[in-house]
C-alpha cells in the first residue's frame, strides 16, 4: 500500500477547536496520522514512502465546487479558446484560424466560459460578423449555458428565419432592423444545437480528462456536476475506469422539463446506479430547472432594462411539483434551478408541497441552485424548512455588468447574499457555475470576502469571512454531500483530500489570494496536480 508523508509549517484540519498540525501521514486513500511536531510521523517512513517536507507550506483540505459543470468543461477543452480574446476582431481571428484547418462543412465550436462585457466593444458578435470568419462552416458560439450565437451558415441549415415561431420560454434574436442576428437564447438554442454532432467517444473521454486536471490545479478536489445526461454518465463512468479522473464527481441527472412516462423512464436508467460506492464517481440525485439565467430569471419586479418584462419561468409550478413528487419518491435526491427572487418564491412552495406530502424525508434531499436574489424573508423560510442553497460568487464577479443592464444596481449588489444565508441558519456551500463563473478554490474565497466584481465591489454587506468561505466549500459542502463522514476535515480515517500551499491563504492581500493556485492537489492519497 503506498503511503505518503508531509511536512508542513501549518496544516489546518477544519475540525473545531484543532490547533494546526505540522505532519499528515496518509496510507493508501486515507488520512492515517496528524502531529503537532514536523517530525512526530517520522516512524511511518518506509523505504516507498512518497515525503512532502515543504516548511512554509499551508495544507488545507482539497475544495469542493458545488455547483459547476465539469461536462461542459470538457467538452470546451477542444474548442476554439474565445475567452482568450479582448476584442471581437480577435474573436473572429480565432475562429477564423481554426476554419483553416477544418474541412468545409463541418461544425466548429467556441469555448464557453466568456462575456461579451469582457470585450472592448462590450457586445456579442453577430452572425454578420461571424460570416466574416467563415462562410463555409457552421459556427456555434456558446456564451454560458443559456445564449448561442451562430452564424448564417447554421440559421440556414436549422430551417430558421424571419417567419420561424419562437420556442417555448426561448428567444430568436433580431437586431433593431428586425432581421435575424444569429443569437439565440435558452428554449431556442435546441433549434441548432441538435444539429451539432457530438464529439467523438475518445475525444469527449479526453476533454474530461484535460478538464478535470484544470479544476484540479486550482485547488477543487470533488466536484458537482449540475448538468449530467445518461450519457455523459457513462462517458464519465468510462473514464474512471481508465484511471483518468482526477477529481471526485457528484453528478446531478438533468431532467429539464421532463415529466410522466419520461421522467419515469429516466429514473428506471438511473437504477443501475442507484448503489454504485465508488468514492471517485457517483450520481447524487436529479436537476430541474423553474426559471432563466441572467437575461431570463424570474423576478417579482420587472426588468430595469424592459418594464414590461420579468423573466421566463420554464417550467410550470404544479409540473414541477409533481417531478419533483416522481423523483423523491423513488429515493433521489433534486437540485432545482432557481435564479430571480419570484422563482425562489415559487420553488419554495413547490418544495414545501412536497415535504408537506412526504414526511420523514432525508434532510438535504431538496436543493435550492443559486437563490441568487432571495431576499430575508425567503433566506429564512429555505433555512426553516431544511432547504441547502449553492451560491456562486465567481458567476457573479465575471456577469455584474451583464446583470445591471437587465436588473439595475440594486439587485445586482443584492445577489448571492452569502452573509444572510449564514446568519438565518441555513446549510449553504459555494461553487462557480463555470462555465458562466470561473471556477478555482481561492478565486471563489476571494469574491465571498470582497464582493469583488468587474465592476468593483458589490453589495459589501453581503461579504462572508476568510473562515467561513473555505467552509463553504470543504466541511459545508461535505455535508451537503452526504459525506461529512468522508471528507471536509483532515482526520485519521476520513478520505485523503487535501492542498498544499506555498504561503498560508488565510494572511494573503486579497490582490493575492484572488489568484493564488496549490502547489499540489492531492485526492485519494494521490498527487493528481503538482505544481511543475
Amino acid at each position: 500500500m503506498e503511503t505518503m508523508l508531509i511536512r508542513a509549517a501549518a496544516v489546518h484540519t477544519l475540525v473545531p477547536g484543532q490547533a494546526p498540525q505540522r505532519a499528515v501521514a496518509i496510507r493508501g486513500d486515507r488520512i492515517a496520522a496528524l502531529s503537532a511536531d514536523p517530525d512526530g510521523l517520522d516512524d511511518w517512513v518506509t523505504a516507498g514512502t512518497t515525503i512532502l517536507d515543504l516548511p512554509q507550506a499551508t495544507v488545507l483540505p482539497a475544495f469542493d465546487d458545488t455547483h459547476t459543470h465539469l461536462i461542459f468543461a470538457g467538452r470546451s477543452a477542444h474548442d476554439v479558446p474565445v475567452h482568450q480574446a479582448h476584442t471581437i476582431a480577435e474573436f473572429l481571428e480565432l475562429i477564423r484560424q481554426r476554419a483553416a484547418v477544418t474541412p468545409a462543412g463541418q461544425w466548429i465550436r467556441t469555448t464557453t466560459n466568456w462575456q461579451e462585457y469582457n470585450l472592448a466593444e462590450r457586445r456579442m458578435p453577430t452572425a454578420a460578423e461571424l460570416d466574416q470568419a467563415t462562410d463555409r462552416h457552421p459556427v456555434l458560439v456558446k456564451r454560458g449555458g443559456h445564449n448561442d450565437v451562430v452564424n448564417t451558415y447554421a440559421l440556414r441549415l436549422a430551417g430558421i428565419t424571419e417567419d420561424t415561431p419562437v420556442p417555448p420560454g426561448g428567444v430568436i434574436g433580431r437586431d433593431a432592423g428586425g432581421r435575424l442576428d444569429g443569437r439565440l437564447i435558452d428554449g431556442a438554442m435546441a433549434l441548432v444545437e441538435r444539429l451539432v454532432p457530438a464529439e467523438d467517444r475518445a475525444g469527449r473521454a479526453d476533454g474530461l480528462r484535460l478538464a478535470g486536471g484544470r479544476y484540479a490545479a486550482t485547488g477543487i478536489g470533488t466536484v458537482r456536476d449540475c448538468a449530467v445526461s445518461l450519457d455523459d454518465y457513462a462517458l464519465l463512468r468510462a473514464v474512471r475506469e481508465a484511471d483518468a479522473l482526477d477529481i471526485r464527481v457528484r453528478a446531478l441527472i438533468g431532467a429539464f422539463g421532463l415529466g410522466g412516462a419520461e421522467l419515469e423512464d429516466l429514473l428506471d436508467a438511473m437504477e443501475a446506479w442507484r448503489y454504485d460506492a465508488d468514492p471517485w464517481l457517483r450520481v447524487w440525485g436529479v436537476k430541474f430547472g423553474l426559471d432563466g439565467g441572467l437575461e431570463a430569471g424570474a423576478t417579482e419586479e420587472p426588468y430595469a432594462c424592459d418594464h414590461a418584462f420579468s423573466g421566463t419561468l420554464v417550467c410550470e409550478p404544479d409540473a414541477l411539483f409533481e417531478a419533483v413528487e416522481t423523483v423523491v419518491r423513488r429515493g433521489w435526491r433534486v437540485g432545482t434551478h432557481a435564479y430571480g427572487d419570484r422563482a425562489v418564491r415559487i420553488l419554495l412552495d413547490v418544495y414545501e408541497r412536497v415535504l408537506r406530502n412526504n414526511p420523514g424525508l432525508p434532510a438535504g434531499t431538496l436543493v435550492m441552485e443559486h437563490g441568487g436574489l432571495a431576499g430575508p424573508a425567503q433566506r429564512a423560510r429555505a433555512a426553516a424548512l431544511g432547504i441547502p442553497v449553492t451560491v456562486q460568487q465567481p458567476l457573479l464577479h465575471d456577469t455584474a455588468e451583464v446583470e445591471r443592464e437587465f436588473w439595475g444596481p440594486e439587485r445586482v449588489a443584492a445577489l448571492f447574499p452569502a452573509r444572510g444565508w449564514i446568519d438565518q441558519g441555513a446549510l449553504v456551500t459555494a461553487g462557480s457555475d463555470f462555465p458562466v463563473g470561473r471556477f478555482g478554490a481561492m478565486r471563489s474565497v476571494w469574491g465571498m470576502i470582497t464582493r469583488q466584481t468587474v465592476i468593483g465591489v458589490q453589495g459589501p454587506e453581503h461579504a462572508i469571512t476568510y473562515d467561513e468561505a473555505v467552509a463553504l466549500h470543504t466541511t459545508n459542502a461535505a455535508r451537503l454531500l452526504g459525506e461529512e463522514h468522508l471528507r471536509g476535515t483532515l482526520t485519521p480515517g476520513r478520505l485523503a483530500d487535501l492542498t498544499i500551499w506555498d504561503r498560508d491563504p488565510a494572511g494573503c492581500p486579497p490582490e493575492v489570494l484572488r489568484d493564488l493556485d496549490p502547489t499540489h492537489t492531492v485526492v485519494g492519497g494521490r498527487v493528481v496536480h503538482a505544481r511543475p
